[in-house]
């Protein structure tokens, strides 16, 4: 058994989110039990932009650097790409070390304790960062879709922690045909038997839960497809509702699949649990069970809650259902050899210092704007906070082509002008505005996040947005 254990928890979920209700009057009737509302990713939102959120704030959490981490683990069953490595964007998104660890772990909802149990047994002095986002879907009309949410959920593994993994084990059996997506496919789907599904669900969670020792439990992070199948399967696992209901998340995001667990566990640990139990499954099937010991505090900063109702129209613009696909072509192309060089810009905000007068250009090329030398700039990273100085809106009609899906989806966005400083010196910019019904106003505070910019030539362009810094 590995000594590391969890240094610190992050969590994010969308402020999108859509009802019961919604679903019901759109259907005639709601076919996810125990679920109130669904978190909704927004249009510049997937996988991998809530990967981070949970990310950074796993790291504040704690106060250390991404160069610090040695092992980077990504898990989803919704990879923003069906062939494409995300977790290097990832790290190149947080600023983890080239070198380190880079891993992926997808295609079953277990995901995220396999991308855990990968992490304590990785041959690592320093420290690991697990992170688990997802995002699934099914067809409209279907259990799956109802209960389909949103959300991301870290955890920094390593020496030396507050909380321990005393104990763990798995247990596999084969039960095909539970839960699966077809190859080409975005729709979770299934052969809809629900003794078949239930009792696979019940019996391999059961069988590893069982391999653990898992008295004394505060709460249990267990796999929420629905808000009705944690509870169907707590006997099985020598569990009360009470110890589940304390750290769920399903009822107010959905199913969060690969995130499930990480975002129980994040809510638990944050809650002051000191012994939870972690039980994941995956269809097909494969079960997870690990029991987590909190000797102190730990570090936490999760982001979870809602901010914004929608219809059942205005989930359907999210979704994609009703807009076009991507434009040919179009006034902001940039070739995919030349956004590649300037990824230290649009990930980290990496600008530069002119060594001869000092000043900070953004981006970091040309002529320094100040004293008009040809200088190879000094790298310097921005703060991921700045001051706005002017504002504006754009409209349906009046974006570049590679904004109008997004246009489509969320409508009219605002635009800032933001000023960064540095050592005494500051760099504008411009940046979109996400995260909010108005704009902000000039002097407001801003920080910057990831969120995907386009997608061009299939290609999708991630770089940094501005929402209004409340702390």
């Amino acid at each position: 058994m590995s000594e590391d254990g969890i240094h610190a928890v992050g969590a994010y979920a969308p402020r999108l989110r859509v009802s019961a209700r919604e679903f019901a009057d759109a259907w005639g009737s709601f076919e996810a039990s125990g679920i109130e509302t669904t978190a909704v990713p927004e249009a510049d939102e997937d996988a991998l932009t809530m990967g981070w959120e949970a990310a950074w704030r796993a790291l504040a959490a704690d106060g250390v650097d991404a160069a610090d981490v040695d092992w980077l683990g990504f898990a989803t069953t919704n990879p923003p790409m069906a062939e494409a490595d995300p977790t290097v964007r990832l790290g190149s998104f947080l600023g983890v070390d080239e070198d380190a660890t880079h891993q992926t772990f997808t295609g079953s909802t277990r995901a995220g304790t396999r991308a855990l149990f990968a992490a304590l047994d990785a041959d690592t002095d320093g420290l690991a960062l697990v992170v688990a986002a997802d995002c699934p879907q099914g067809e409209p009309s279907d259990a799956h879709e109802h209960a389909a949410g949103a959300g991301a959920a870290a955890v920094l593994v390593g020496p030396d922690a507050p909380a321990t993994i005393t104990d763990r084990a798995e247990h596999a059996e084969p039960y095909p045909g539970t839960r699966f997506r077809r190859a080409g496919n975005d729709e979770v789907e299934g052969i809809e038997v629900t003794s078949y599904d239930r009792a696979a669900f019940r019996e391999t969670l059961a069988a590893a839960v069982d391999a653990v020792d898992a008295g004394g439990l505060d709460a249990a992070a267990v796999q929420a497809p629905d808000g009705g199948l944690p509870y169907r399967a707590a006997g099985a696992m020598g569990l009360d509702d009470g110890t589940i209901h304390t750290c769920a998340t399903v009822q107010d995001l959905g199913d969060t699949a690969a995130a499930s667990v990480p975002l129980s566990l994040a809510t638990a640990l944050a809650d002051g649990n000191q012994t939870v139990l972690g039980a994941s499954y995956g269809s097909g099937g494969g079960a997870d069970a690990f029991v987590v010991e909190a000797d102190e505090s730990v570090p936490s900063e999760l982001a979870v809650d809602g901010g914004t109702d929608l219809t059942y129209a205005e989930y359907l613009r999210r979704r994609g259902e009703v807009t076009s696909d991507e434009p040919n072509g179009g006034a902001a192309y940039v070739s995919v050899p030349t956004w590649k060089r300037s990824i230290p810009q649009r990930h980290r905000l990496v600008a530069g210092r002119c060594p001869e007068c000092g000043s900070l250009a953004f981006p970091p090329e040309g002529a320094c704007a100040d004293c008009r030398s040809l200088v190879e700039f000094e790298p310097v990273e921005l703060p991921d906070t700045g001051e706005v100085e002017a504002v504006t809106a754009v409209s349906r009609g009046g974006e570049p082509p590679e904004f109008a899906v997004q246009q489509q989806k969320s409508g009219e966005y605002g635009v800032a002008i933001a000023a960064f400083e540095a050592d005494g010196e500051s760099v504008s910019m411009p940046l979109q505005v996400v995260g909010t019904e108005t704009s902000p106003d000039v002097g407001d505070a801003v920080a910057t996040v990831i969120r995907r910019i386009y997608k061009q030539e299939g290609v999708i362009r991630y770089g940094r947005k501005a929402r209004i810094d409340d702390g």
